[in-house]
């Protein structure tokens, strides 16, 4: 996975698709990463005694990979990665 924690992304499939945000937490074996301020659910609270009322709060889900490209902040454009591999010649 080339998203690391602390990358600007640009969401480009879903219903968020356009907006931007810092990766907050990469999950790379599920290869899902969580960026502020986007794709936000609701977590039902079920009534207790340390909260007798009960509710919902809205908190960052994960999105996959595949639906985030790279934001480069100085160029104001998405970016791919690429990994370039060179071979040394054997003596």
């Amino acid at each position: 996975m080339k998203i690391r924690e602390g990358d600007y992304v640009q969401v480009i499939a879903g219903a968020d698709v356009g907006k931007r945000g810092k990766v907050l937490r990469t999950f790379p074996k599920r290869n899902r990463v969580i960026v502020e301020g986007l794709n936000y659910v609701f977590k039902h609270l079920k009534k207790s005694q340390k909260n007798p009322q009960g509710g919902r709060i809205e908190k960052e889900a994960p999105i996959h990979v595949s639906n985030v490209m790279l934001y480069s902040v100085h160029y104001q454009e998405t970016t791919r990665s690429r990994s370039k591999y060179e071979m040394k010649e054997s003596e």
